[in-house]
């Protein structure tokens, strides 16, 4: 009898996830914070110096989740200034939506405006995606994996990762773009069918993480492309990254 395995399916229970749009993770989770109203300019300071991102900004108070570890040092300093909630639908497709400022409780969405039309036409029924490690340190890479596995299966709606970008409808970039990396993602790119979509997951493709002063990064291919999808977290995780999918493509 296979008792290890029983043992496991008691302790944990069903771990399939029958509706990724209404899922909610637990209270321990790490995700939008929310920034007191009532934060001193005196504790701003604090906090933006305690950083190790310059995530937090002063003028006024903010959060730039492109940048965030989520690391709680700034929650741990000021409990109570600073909570992160549970809530992880925070993807967007506007880069300056994902500074969360004092004083707000609002959730991050996409501006439908700023959606391609063409991504929305071509992908609302089935997404093929290439996913390039750009120096990654393979923790949002095992998150990405994971979005795929029997408890996310985001393959239900036609959303797969694929070997060759020529068979991709776009790359998903992690990792903060090397100097060693950079040709490798502009060839991956390339090798893209036009139209194509362009998907950074995590602070470090986002913001370059902890080495966004590091020489060793040449992130020029971030400025020469349009970003659709933004996707924070260190690591991201896979409810995350999927539903900005299934928002990006008009998803219901």
């Amino acid at each position: 009898m296979p008792f290890k395995e029983l043992n496991i399916f008691r302790r944990h229970g069903r771990q399939y996830v029958p509706d990724l749009r209404a899922a909610a993770l637990p209270a321990i989770f790490r995700g939008r914070p929310v920034i007191s109203a009532g934060i001193t300019a005196d504790e701003t300071l604090r906090l933006s110096r305690l950083c190790p991102v310059g995530a937090i900004g002063t003028e006024p108070c903010s959060i730039d989740l492109g940048r965030c570890l989520f690391c709680m040092e700034c929650a741990f300093a000021l409990p109570g200034r600073i909570i992160f909630t549970n809530d992880h639908k925070m993807a967007v497709n506007v880069r300056e939506g994902l500074v969360v400022k004092a004083g707000e409780d609002l959730p991050l969405r996409l501006d439908p405006a700023k959606v391609r039309p063409e991504v929305r036409s071509l992908f609302k029924h089935a997404l093929k995606l290439r996913q390039v490690s750009a120096g990654g340190d393979n923790s949002a890479e095992m998150e990405l994996n994971a979005a795929g596995n029997v408890n996310f299966d985001m393959g239900r709606y036609g959303i797969e990762f694929v070997a060759s970008p020529r068979h991709a409808d776009g790359i998903v970039v992690t990792g903060p773009v090397t100097v060693n990396m950079a040709e490798a993602l502009q060839i991956t790119w390339d090798a893209v069918p036009s139209p194509k979509v362009l998907i950074l997951a995590g602070s470090d493709a986002i913001g370059g993480g902890i080495f966004h002063n590091s020489p060793a990064l040449d992130r020029d291919f971030l400025s020469r492309y349009p970003v659709d999808l933004y996707v924070p977290g260190n690591p991201p995780h896979p409810l995350t990254f999927i539903n900005g999918l299934l928002d990006l493509t008009g998803r219901k």
